[in-house]
């Protein structure tokens, strides 16, 4: 290659999602921004990143490529429906994600969650539950989680309430993140 040649740029990553679970007792909400964007472009700001699945017994957020997320709820709604369980499900979604060929391909991550259980499945074989109840993905999922661990600290908020201030901040540093949230969340007595 010559000084004057460059080399072919990669396309420009979608970067989008900050996606939170936050697990307080007996109550469970997950909560996700609005934007999405291509490289340094907003792409769109008032996307909605979490679904109820199972007859809205499971709660469920996505971090990456839309198209492969929506495939994956698809996917894993399907395994609920097969195996009733939250874990079995998801256990073997990743199993089937890691194996399949086509399935290999999808480039999302995601956090369920149900009245018992909150768990990460990725397509790496993954399926991890938090030990501090506390589960970010995308984007601005790290700043998400320290402002979640931080008001789990030092405030008697409940779960909704943690999520929507965690996310607000990540929002306030995350420039792939903004302040269109959307929450849902589930409590062992409803």
């Amino acid at each position: 290659m010559t000084p004057q040649q460059s080399a072919p740029s990669a396309p420009p990553r979608v970067r989008s999602t900050t996606i939170l679970c936050v697990r307080i007792g007996n109550a469970v909400a997950i909560g996700g921004d609005g934007q999405v964007s291509l490289g340094d472009t907003v792409l769109k700001g008032n996307a909605r990143k979490i679904r109820r699945l199972a007859g809205g017994k499971v709660l469920a957020g996505f971090a990456g490529g839309t198209a492969d997320a929506f495939t994956l709820f698809e996917l894993f709604e399907n395994k609920l429906d097969q195996y009733g369980n939250l874990t079995r499900a998801a256990v073997e979604l990743a199993k089937d994600w890691r194996s399949d060929r086509r399935l290999r391909r999808l480039e999302a991550m995601l956090g369920v969650a149900d009245k018992a259980k909150t768990l990460l499945v990725s397509g790496s074989g993954d399926v991890v539950e938090p030990e501090d109840g506390v589960l970010a993905l995308g984007s601005g999922g790290g700043y998400a989680r320290a402002a979640a661990r931080a008001l789990l600290a030092e405030s008697k908020l409940g779960a909704a309430d943690v999520v929507r201030r965690s996310l607000e901040i990540a929002a306030e540093i995350c420039v792939y993140t903004n302040a269109e949230i959307v929450i849902d969340s589930l409590e062992s007595g409803s």
